[in-house]
């Protein structure tokens, strides 16, 4: 069966998916985006990325052509539509199509949405996340609105591939504090010597991820500790634990970084336990 997207009201087969050449979310990067993980059948987190939606959009004075019912319907129809139970959603909405110009249209046009979706490997993952991954580390140089979940994302981009390159599975960004923000797809997470978790704070040099927010709740419910602060790049190294989190990693263990092992080289306890209850209370 072909794959099938949502695109401006209609659902298309997904070769035939198109927007118009001057869409400022083609010609400027003028678009945020959002993506919800799905599992049996269900959108995990689905309010969470609801909100950061709408404020991303506020953020960048773009019309929401959509209700969150609206939203809910066309999902619900798209995952029956590729007859999907495990898998992701991928939410797209541009400011429109407008004569190319720099400035917003002098009259506003409807903004462009598109929505798709595919299938993911459950057992796969899960495999990955038993043996954790490497990452390596690159300067980061991305703009000073990260906060925001736009499509500008030439820079994350980059450094993914030099991941890849590396044979790694993330890159973290470091700051010119030597300080890690974010890694190219997921937020960053060290556990201290002392078993605490630290995690940067959410302002505008990372996106505040959904998944992040809930791993708080899970550390609560498991009685860790957690500290929002920067932390070096050194004492990311010298880590008991460390991990990734993000919508399609979910928690994923980070057992070298650069060509330092971390911990004992295996996934961490805590890393664990939080994976097991982030899908326990979703």
């Amino acid at each position: 069966m072909s794959r099938i997207a949502y695109v401006d009201g209609q659902f298309v087969p997904h070769r035939q998916a198109s927007v118009h050449v001057e869409d400022r979310g083609f010609q400027f990067g003028d678009s945020i985006y959002e993506v919800w993980s799905v599992r049996q059948g269900k959108l995990l987190d689905e309010d969470g990325h609801f909100s950061r939606l709408e404020r991303s959009l506020a953020e960048l004075q773009i019309e929401n052509p959509r209700s969150r019912a609206s939203y809910r319907l066309v999902i619900r129809d798209l995952l029956r539509r590729n007859r999907i139970r495990d898998g992701l959603i991928y939410l797209q909405v541009s400011r429109g199509v407008a004569r190319r110009n720099h400035a917003f249209p002098h009259h506003p046009v409807p903004p462009t949405l598109v929505l798709t979706a595919k299938s993911v490997d459950v057992d796969k993952a899960e495999a990955q996340a038993a043996l954790g991954i490497a990452i390596i580390t690159l300067e980061d140089i991305r703009w000073g609105r990260c906060d925001i979940k736009t499509v500008n994302l030439l820079p994350n981009v980059l450094a993914k591939q030099s991941a890849v390159e590396a044979g790694a599975g993330e890159a973290w960004l470091i700051d010119r504090d030597g300080n890690v923000t974010e890694g190219s797809s997921s937020n960053a997470w060290i556990v201290t010597a002392n078993g605490v978790l630290v995690t940067r704070p959410a302002d505008n040099s990372i996106l505040c991820g959904i998944t992040r927010m809930r791993v708080f709740q899970c550390a609560k419910s498991l009685g860790f500790l957690v500290e929002e602060r920067a932390f070096s790049l050194e004492e990311a190294r010298l880590a008991r634990e460390s991990f990734i989190t993000s919508a399609s990693t979910f928690v994923t263990p980070v057992v070298k970084i650069d060509d330092q092992i971390i911990g004992n080289g295996a996934p961490g306890l805590m890393a664990l336990a939080l994976r097991s209850t982030y899908f326990k209370q979703n």
